[in-house]
């Protein structure tokens, strides 16, 4: 499909972005899958070649370019098969929280370290008892002097390892009246007495993700740690969801096309009873009904991120994306796997892997019952 979202310079900046994916990432992948974690040298390396936060106006370390430029990064990730560097998840769900709540003095203390790599980021609101229902957290951040001290304990945290900051969400007013009200952000520092990493959780896919709990005990925290008022975390949430379910359809979206395109190609290859398997009439039909969605997706997919980066508000929409776009990446690479037979059950196969990745897209950023449920509010349901 023809597409009309990317300049010039986009196409230079994919051009170098893959080159750095084919020397940095690519050879490493079974190493980081082995050790659960990427190198935290290739983080350093992304930021020099301004491809972590390339959006962040140079005043504050970054490239000055916008969110297209993070998209090629998620595109050129994705169809590399590599589902544990988070880039994306740093340069695009988490920083922003730093860029659009933090102030001048936060914004100068922690931004350029997000763009040249220095600093890894992580996000903390999922906890053992709660996930999509933010109002039911029950860590809490009490206020003492010009202190607030943290208690509680998250997980399945992305990065949890490898983070320098964390942004915890936190109830600091515990009063149940309070619900939504009582929630606030802090920017907890690696290395803060009482915050603990956990060990690395054992996943079914994302295999070189540094995913791991977090607990916080008696962790205190500067209130100059605290983005924005106290109080407005869940409102800061809502406002910033929209571009993380963004997120997860463009890379949902990418992964199908390249496993599409990977399977047509094993397909012409591989041969049963004397011809090509893609000769049958059964490849060409399962193919064909993948090429569509894959090619529906896309123009769904491209419509959203020019709306998105034009500044409208897509809350409805956006879900949508993360519903449709991962429920069809689960249904691509399931029928595509399919015609790789045994191979299709080895790791040696990206598929495989592929097949693994694509299960957690339905759970993680809202899971997609919670999706069905935005959608229906927007629609007046």
């Amino acid at each position: 499909m023809e597409r009309n979202l990317f300049k010039e310079e986009h196409e230079l900046f994919r051009k170098s972005f893959k080159t750095f994916v084919e020397r940095e990432v690519t050879p490493n992948q079974p190493r980081w899958n082995e050790q659960h974690m990427v190198d935290r040298e290739t983080w350093k390396k992304a930021g020099q070649g301004g491809f972590l936060c390339p959006w962040l106006e140079p005043e504050h370390g970054g490239a000055g370019g916008d969110f297209l430029h993070s998209v090629v990064v998620l595109e050129e990730l994705s169809r590399a098969y590599e589902s544990g560097f988070a880039m994306g998840l740093h340069s695009d769900i988490v920083v922003p929280y730093l860029h659009a709540f933090g102030d001048a003095a936060q914004k100068q203390r922690w931004l350029p370290g997000c763009a040249s790599g220095e600093l890894v980021t992580a996000i903390a609101m999922t906890e053992p008892g709660t996930g999509s229902d933010l109002a039911g957290i029950a860590t809490t951040a009490t206020r003492d002097g010009d202190d607030y001290v943290i208690n509680g304990a998250k997980t399945f945290i992305s990065n949890g390892i490898l983070c320098d900051l964390c942004i915890v969400a936190a109830k600091t007013d515990t009063n149940p009246e309070s619900a939504h009200r009582g929630i606030s952000l802090f920017v907890v520092e690696a290395g803060t007495p009482g915050f603990t990493k956990g060990k690395k959780l054992e996943k079914m896919g994302m295999a070189s993700q540094d995913t791991s709990g977090l607990s916080f005990e008696d962790c205190r925290v500067p209130a100059e740690n605290r983005l924005g008022e106290e109080g407005s975390g869940f409102m800061m949430l809502m406002q910033k969801l929209q571009q993380e379910r963004l997120v997860v359809a463009i890379g949902a979206q990418a992964s199908a096309e390249q496993v599409l395109a990977d399977t047509i190609t094993y397909t012409q290859e591989r041969k049963a009873f004397g011809k090509p398997i893609s000769r049958f009439q059964n490849t060409k039909f399962k193919l064909a009904e993948c090429a569509t969605k894959v090619e529906v997706g896309r123009a769904f997919v491209d419509r959203l991120i020019s709306e998105h980066v034009a500044g409208k508000h897509l809350v409805k929409e956006c879900s949508m994306a993360k519903l449709w776009q991962t429920e069809m990446l689960g249904e691509v690479v399931d029928t595509c796997l399919q015609f790789f037979g045994g191979y299709g059950y080895m790791l040696e196969y990206p598929v495989t892997r592929a097949y693994m990745d694509a299960r957690v897209q339905r759970i993680f950023a809202g899971t997609n019952e919670i999706m069905k449920v935005i959608i229906a509010k927007q629609m007046g349901l």
